[in-house]
C-alpha cells in the first residue's frame, strides 16, 4: 500500500514538473518568437531601394512620385500599428504655391562700356517669390553691400548710411566670421544664422531693395553651381505670404563667381579686395556704377503638399512627446538625400513599436514635405503644430544618413546647443565613439535641415550622424568621401542606391538615434538649451 502511494506521488510530482517545464518552454518560445526591436538591415535597404527607385520619380511635388511616396509611408506606418497622427488621418496638409518660370528669362547689366547680358543657368539663376505674373527690374542701380547683415549683437550693419530702396544689392554668402576665421568676428569659423541665403534676401527686402543677387561660392555656400541650377530652376514651391509677398524683393537670385568677378571688372572694382574688406568691421557699402534690367514671367497655382505623421501613444507621460523627423521629398531619386533618412525613420518606428516596456512618452514620426525648396514642411508644422511644442521634449532629425562603415566619431551639427547632446554622448560611449563638432562648421548645416524650424520655436532639436573618422581607413579617407558626395551627388541625379553600399555605420547611427529617443521617452526631464545657445531665448517648454 505504501509503495503504491509512493508511486502515485512520484507520478504526480513528475507530471507537475512536466507541466512546469512545458509552461516555461512555452513562455521562452513566446519571447523568442516576439519580433525584435533591433534595427533591421534588410528592411532598411529595401526601404531605400524602393523610395529611391525610378518608380517613385524623385518624389517631386504634385507628381505621381509624391502620391506613391505618401501611400508607401502611410501603408508601412499603418502596418506597424502606429496610429494616425492628425486625428483620423496620417496626413497634415501643407498649402503652398507652385511657381513656374517661363522660358525667356533675361538679365543684363549696363554701364559706360555698354550692355553686358548674363546667361540664365550659366551666369545667373533668378526667380521671384512675389505672387505676380511678371517680375521686372528696370535700370535698377547695383550696390555692393558686402555680407548684407544687420546684427546688433555683433555690432554689425552693412546697410548703415546706405539707401537701397528700388536698387539691386549684390551680397556675399555666409558671414564675416567664417571668411576671416577670426574668433572676435561673429563666431569665427562657425557659421551663424546670419549666413543663410534666405536671411540675406529677407534683410534686403526690409531695406526696400528691389533685387538681390547672391554671389555663389561653392566653399562658402556648401553647394555646387550645378546643384544651384538643379534646385532653383523648374517649378518652385513657395509658402503663400500676406499681400502676395509684396515685402520681398521683386527679383531674387544667384550669380556665379565667374560672372561676379567679370561684373566687378566692368565696374572698375577689385572683387578680391572688396570681398576681403567686407569681412572686416567698418566696411561701407558702395554703388557699383552699373544698372541691371531683368524680366521673367510666372505661372502660379495653389497646391497642397502633405506631411506624413504617425503616433505611438505613450504610457503615464503620454501627453508629452518625442519626435523623429525626416524629409521625404527630392528633385531626383535622392538615395542618400533623403531616402536614407526616410527609411531610417520607418526602421525607428518599427523598433519602437516592438519595444517593451513601451515608452512613457508618446513617440511621433514625422515625414516632412517641401524641405528641399526651403524647409517648407517643417516650418509649416512648427507654425501649426498638431502636438503642442511646449510638450515636445525634443526632436531628432534624420537627413542624408552616413552611408559607409563604422566611424570612431559622431558629427554633431550645431554642436553646443542643447542637453540632447548629453544623451547622444552617453549612447555613443557605449559604442566606443566620441562626439565631434560639424566637420565643416563654416557651412552652417544645422540651419539647412528640418531641426532648424523647431529650434527657432524653442524646441531642443538634434542633428547628428556618423563622422569622418572611418574606423578602418581614418579621417582623411572619410573627409574625401564627404567631399566626393558634396560635389558629385548632392542634389544631383547621381545620388542613386546600390546594393553594394556598406551600411554598418548607418546601422550604428540608427541605434544611436533609438537609444537617445528611448532615454528621452523614459525621462521626466525636458532637455534645455545650453546658456550660450542662440536658441535659448526662444525656449518655450512647459516642463514636467
Amino acid at each position: 500500500m505504501i509503495r503504491s502511494i509512493e508511486r502515485l506521488l512520484r507520478a504526480f510530482i513528475l507530471g507537475l514538473l512536466c507541466c512546469v517545464v512545458v509552461t516555461l518552454w512555452a513562455c521562452v518560445g513566446t519571447r523568442i518568437l516576439r519580433p525584435s526591436s533591433e534595427i533591421d538591415e534588410a528592411g532598411f535597404r529595401e526601404h531605400v531601394r524602393a523610395l529611391s527607385s525610378d518608380e517613385f520619380a524623385g518624389h517631386e511635388p504634385t507628381s505621381a512620385g509624391e502620391e506613391k511616396t505618401i501611400a508607401y509611408l502611410v501603408e508601412h506606418l499603418r502596418k506597424l500599428g502606429l496610429k494616425p497622427g492628425n486625428g483620423a488621418s496620417y496626413l497634415q496638409a501643407v498649402p503652398l504655391a507652385e511657381v513656374r518660370v517661363a522660358a525667356g528669362v533675361s538679365l543684363s547689366v549696363s554701364g559706360r562700356d555698354g550692355v553686358y547680358p548674363l546667361s540664365y543657368a550659366k551666369d545667373v539663376v533668378i526667380w521671384s517669390r512675389r505672387e505676380v505674373a511678371e517680375a521686372r527690374l528696370a535700370h535698377s542701380e547695383l550696390v555692393f553691400v558686402g555680407y548684407g547683415i544687420v546684427a546688433p549683437e555683433y555690432a554689425w550693419n552693412d546697410y548703415a548710411q546706405t539707401d537701397v530702396r528700388g536698387k539691386t544689392v549684390v551680397v556675399l554668402i555666409n558671414d564675416p566670421g567664417v571668411a576671416t576665421k577670426d574668433p572676435k568676428v561673429f563666431k569665427g569659423g562657425v557659421m551663424t544664422s546670419y549666413g543663410l541665403w534666405s536671411y540675406k534676401i529677407e534683410e534686403a527686402g526690409r531695406h526696400g531693395a528691389s533685387g538681390v543677387l547672391l554671389v555663389h561660392d561653392a566653399d562658402a555656400a556648401a553647394i555646387a553651381w550645378n546643384a544651384v541650377v538643379n534646385t532653383w530652376t523648374g517649378p518652385q514651391l513657395r509658402t503663400p505670404g500676406t499681400e502676395g509677398n509684396a515685402s520681398l524683393p521683386v527679383i531674387e537670385g544667384w550669380m556665379s563667381l565667374t560672372a561676379t568677378r567679370a561684373l566687378f571688372v566692368r565696374a572698375g572694382l577689385d572683387f578680391a579686395v572688396l570681398s576681403t574688406a567686407a569681412a572686416r568691421s567698418g566696411f561701407k557699402s558702395l554703388p557699383m556704377g552699373l544698372v541691371v534690367d531683368a524680366q521673367l514671367h510666372n505661372s502660379i497655382r495653389a497646391v497642397t503638399y502633405s506631411n506624413v505623421i504617425a503616433l505611438l501613444p505613450g504610457g503615464r507621460r503620454g501627453h508629452e512627446y518625442v519626435m523623429f523627423t525626416a524629409h521625404w521629398d527630392h528633385f531626383f531619386n535622392g538615395a542618400i538625400d533623403n531616402a536614407s533618412g526616410t527609411a531610417g525613420l520607418l526602421m525607428l518606428a518599427q523598433s519602437f513599436s516592438r519595444t517593451l516596456p513601451s515608452p512613457d512618452r508618446s513617440m511621433v514620426f514625422l515625414a516632412l514635405a517641401g524641405e528641399e525648396p526651403g524647409l517648407l514642411g517643417s516650418q509649416y508644422y512648427a507654425d501649426n503644430p498638431i502636438f503642442p511644442l511646449g510638450d515636445t521634449a525634443g526632436v531628432i532629425n534624420l537627413d542624408s544618413l552616413h552611408i559607409g562603415g563604422p566611424t570612431r566619431d559622431v558629427s554633431v551639427f550645431g554642436n553646443g546647443n542643447s542637453e540632447l547632446e548629453g544623451l547622444l554622448r552617453d549612447a555613443a560611449i557605449l559604442q566606443g565613439r566620441e562626439l565631434h563638432s560639424d566637420p565643416s562648421p563654416g557651412q552652417g548645416q544645422y540651419f539647412c535641415s528640418a531641426q532648424f524650424s523647431f529650434a527657432k520655436k524653442g524646441v531642443p532639436a538634434l542633428y547628428a550622424k556618423g563622422g569622418i573618422d572611418d574606423a578602418a581607413r581614418g579621417a582623411p579617407w572619410g573627409r574625401a568621401q564627404l567631399a566626393d558626395f558634396t560635389t558629385q551627388r548632392y542634389r544631383q541625379a547621381t545620388d542613386q542606391y546600390s546594393p553594394d553600399w556598406d551600411v554598418r555605420g548607418t546601422l550604428d547611427d540608427l541605434r544611436l538615434y533609438y537609444d537617445v529617443g528611448n532615454q528621452l521617452a523614459h525621462s521626466r526631464r525636458f532637455p534645455d538649451w545650453y546658456p550660450n545657445s542662440e536658441f535659448r531665448a526662444s525656449h518655450g517648454h512647459g516642463g514636467p
